[in-house]
């Protein structure tokens, strides 16, 4: 396979939509920035690093700079550093998906493009744009792929890449953080005791929605909103099938109970959520959820912070550039 230098990458439809624009990216110089969160994956970034900077350099990159970040505040400052830098036309996030958020951020409205390095644990956004998973395809990707447009979510100002929620997730990150922190606890065990906790007490609040202008109030445990439509049949539970639809996805359930809830996840597991007539999903361009609390704690991409209420969400259309696999061509095998 030919390696196409990344000056040549050109904006082409998106790989999982038709709606994106095709526009030229060659732009001199080139500088590709590559920023590695230190704490991501298993370890052994520094391996990581050499690994990539050979491959960029087979790629025709020699001059593509990784930095390792320690700290969540310096990755948004390397890559706000590198979203100013005129020579900089790449800028590729290595880690999770808050990770990759935490860079996008930086990067949402303006020319420069987004490389994916999936090494966290779940990846959601790069298997939504079909971005190997291994180190080493992930970045022939960053070399050899296209760049496309895709859709981003917004609350209060906020970016989201893949989905923001309220009521049970955050709580659940809540009480995972506080017994890592006060115990120990590893990660995927604190996750475990703080579900149990969180579902035993089981929190709802009530809400009043505004969605594109149509009003209604619920009271439920959660409220989940996707940048664009998250599908629920069985085989694809959680997934995209495009992210440039230009809309976000609105999930949310009536006080069901605790069990009702539990009903909930086995009717999504076999693909029939849909049908259940406490569970309402919409699509909307806007929505403006107001609560009686003046702060709430909000989930983007994983990470909670607090807002005040009311929350504003929008849908940018086409405001992030992604680089993303080449399509195949109509009769290619």
């Amino acid at each position: 396979m030919t390696i196409e230098p990344a000056a040549q990458l050109t904006v082409s439809p998106n790989a999982l939509g038709e709606t994106a624009t095709r526009e030229a990216s060659a732009v001199a110089p080139t500088r590709i920035e590559i920023i590695l969160n230190a704490s991501a994956g298993s370890g052994g970034q520094e391996a990581a690093r050499a690994t990539l900077t050979e491959i960029f350099k087979t790629g025709g990159h020699p001059d593509a700079h990784v930095s390792l970040a320690e700290s969540g505040a310096e990755i948004v400052e390397l890559a706000r550093r590198a979203a100013s830098d005129a020579n900089v036309r790449i800028v590729v996030a290595g880690g999770g998906d808050g990770t990759v958020n935490a860079v996008a951020s930086e990067l949402v409205g303006t020319d420069k493009a987004l490389g994916v390095l999936p090494l966290g644990t779940l990846n959601h956004f790069a298997k939504d744009l079909n971005i190997p998973l291994d180190l080493e395809g992930a970045a022939r990707n960053i070399i050899e792929g296209e760049a496309v447009k895709v859709d981003v979510g917004e609350v209060n100002g906020r970016i989201f890449i893949n989905n923001s929620s309220l009521g049970l997730y955050p709580s659940i990150v809540r009480h995972r953080e506080k017994q890592q922190e006060r115990l120990g606890r590893g990660k995927w065990f604190a996750a475990l005791w703080a579900t149990l906790e969180v579902f035993r007490r089981y929190p709802l609040f009530r809400v009043r929605l505004s969605v594109d202008g149509h009003e209604f109030r619920r009271r439920t445990p959660f409220v989940f909103i996707g940048n664009n439509e998250y599908q629920m049949d069985a085989f694809n539970l959680g997934a995209r099938s495009c992210l440039d639809a230009g809309h976000l996805s609105l999930h949310l359930t009536r006080d069901i109970g605790r069990w009702g809830l539990v009903r909930l996840a086995v009717r999504a597991i076999f693909g029939r959520l849909r049908e259940s007539k406490d569970f309402d999903a919409l699509c909307a361009r806007e929505v403006w959820i107001e609560t009686r609390r003046a702060r709430l704690r909000v989930a983007t991409d994983g990470e909670v912070t607090i807002m005040r209420s009311p929350l504003h969400y929008r849908v940018r259309p086409g405001a992030l550039r992604v680089i993303a696999p080449k399509r195949k061509d109509e009769g290619e095998g």
